[in-house]
């Protein structure tokens, strides 16, 4: 019967985001329109609706612990749902993602992504995309901010492993900025696919930074090992048994 009810809960909480995303997007979208700070003002005011109801609808606190970036730089995080894009997001003062490209089509999401600053990225062409952005970059095109990154390419479970891609190796050694690792745990609380959301303490952490200038084999090294042990680190603090993941 819990379960139940906490699913129904769940339920309104993803409508509520959602109407909350389409209603906030048509109130903002004239400064957004002409105004890069205000679609980064939408969106991040979104980021702490979200937090906020998530609070006391599903029982999901959130915290971020360690130093948001301000500078520009590559963010590298671990993730394993939509909930650590909101908390890395909400963070720092003017975030960017590599995007999918049909995600610029998306109502709302895809028209404020670009105003951002955003990378849009074909299927299979990453690595052109990637030239792309450090050439306007060089040349002064590419909107200043903190670029966030997922190592693994997409969504994690939480105790599932798998490998952390060249492809950030490439881009840190290519544009020359620091990086700052994020692990996190909330895929214990919010799961990367289905509607229920478990209550519970989810946390998004930036580690010390890693120095731009290693050779690409040493920063991929360095990063996978940092943030796998601190995404570890605070799953288990959340109680999460990876030899009994139902546990």
């Amino acid at each position: 019967m819990r379960d139940a009810v906490q699913w129904v809960r769940s339920l309104v909480f993803i409508v509520n985001i959602y109407a909350m995303m389409g209603i906030m997007g048509v109130v903002f979208f004239p400064w957004a329109l002409f105004s890069r700070k205000g679609a980064l003002t939408a969106c991040h005011t979104w980021c702490r609706w979200v937090r906020w109801t998530a609070r006391w609808m599903v029982g999901i606190r959130t915290e971020v612990r360690g130093t948001p970036p301000t500078d520009e730089v590559l963010i590298a995080a671990k993730h394993q749902s939509f909930l650590d894009i909101i908390l890395i997001f909400g963070s720092v003062p003017a975030g960017k993602f590599i995007m999918k490209r049909e995600l610029m089509w998306a109502p709302v999401i895809g028209q404020y992504a670009l105003k951002i600053g955003c990378v849009p990225v074909d299927r299979g062409k990453r690595s052109q995309a990637i030239k792309k952005m450090v050439r306007d970059v060089a040349k002064g095109r590419q909107q200043p901010g903190q670029l966030i990154i997922y190592p693994q390419g997409t969504r994690i479970a939480p105790g599932v492993q798998a490998p952390f891609k060249i492809g950030s190796g490439v881009l840190y050694e290519e544009l020359g900025q620091d990086c700052v690792p994020a692990a996190t745990n909330v895929g214990l609380f919010w799961p990367r696919m289905g509607i229920l959301r478990k209550p519970g303490l989810a946390v998004v952490e930036f580690l010390p930074r890693i120095e731009a200038g290693l050779d690409k084999g040493t920063f991929m090294a360095r990063l996978a090992d940092e943030v796998e042990e601190a995404s570890n680190r605070l799953m288990t603090e959340a109680g999460f048994d990876a030899e009994n993941r139902d546990s």
